[in-house]
């Protein structure tokens, strides 16, 4: 069973850097790959209301045997609990359905600048991180002139800022913000979109044939140097497997410089600003 390093938050707690996303898979879905995760290491589950699957999750954490406590669980509030402490109820609901007390990490979905309203969402975060029911509570697809908002008009830093992000969108400023504000960057669609040209990558082959490690665990492990959270996705124990064999080699200088060729530039990846629920 492979021993997965933890990253520090700014609360004291630890996240694993490789976790397992779940979507898009249905509850029945998610509760077998969770346990098939849980066999070989994982402790990091990621989630969302939006996803459907939180119920799918909390039957596959139980079913594993191992106590609700060696895992750190992310869900996210998207944009119908905006405003007004709606995101109360929310994240209730959202424990409901995955019958715990509290979630590790509690992420908001989308900022949705057009709304105005995640200022006003961060401070019902602020609320459920006091009474325990949210232990950590950090952001999804903020850029940085976001959160520069978010720090300006409220008290708690958030602890993580998910975001897409892979070698061909490597999102510098972001990374360089959040790590100057002490927020720990976290990997959305780390192996890059469903269409599979990431890993397809000449660049990337040279580089698993040089080290025997498969497109994939290349660029896993490019996350893993990078210091960045990753929660690639998968139903496959195969492909689960694969995916945290990535913690016994390093990439070189040479490899690194290789990897930052497949940049498609700092205007590709979703826009924040015009996608989000």
């Amino acid at each position: 069973m492979a021993t997965i390093p933890s990253v520090l938050l700014n609360t004291g707690a630890s996240i694993p850097q490789l976790g397992l996303g779940t979507w898009p898979l249905d509850d029945a879905q998610a509760a077998d790959a969770v346990v098939a995760a849980s066999e070989l290491g994982y402790r990091h589950i990621d989630t969302a209301t939006k996803y459907g699957n939180e119920a799918g999750v909390g039957e596959g954490i139980r079913r594993s045997g191992i106590p609700r406590e060696e895992f750190f669980v992310t869900t996210k509030l998207d944009g119908g609990f905006q405003g007004g402490g709606r995101a109360v109820g929310g994240l209730q609901a959202a424990l409901d359905r995955m019958r715990f007390d509290y979630v590790d990490l509690l992420l908001i979905h989308w900022p949705l600048p057009e709304r105005g309203l995640f200022v006003d969402t961060w401070r019902t975060f602020e609320t459920l991180l006091h009474d325990g029911r949210a232990r950590a509570i950090g952001t999804s697809n903020f850029t940085p002139r976001h959160l520069e908002i978010l720090l300006a008009a409220t008290e708690v830093v958030p602890a993580v800022n998910q975001v897409q992000l892979s070698p061909e969108i490597p999102r510098a400023d972001h990374r360089a913000f959040d790590a100057a504000h002490g927020i720990i960057t976290e990997s959305w669609s780390p192996l890059g979109g469903s269409g599979g040209s990431l890993l397809d990558s000449p660049v990337l082959a040279a580089i698993g044939e040089k080290h025997g490690r498969s497109p994939a665990q290349v660029t896993l492990r490019w996350h893993v140097q990078n210091s960045l959270v990753a929660i690639p996705k998968s139903s496959s124990p195969t492909r689960m497997a694969e995916n945290l064999a990535v913690f016994d080699f390093e990439l070189d200088a040479a490899d690194l410089e290789q990897i930052a060729t497949l940049s498609l530039g700092p205007d590709a990846g979703v826009d924040a600003d015009r996608v989000g629920h």
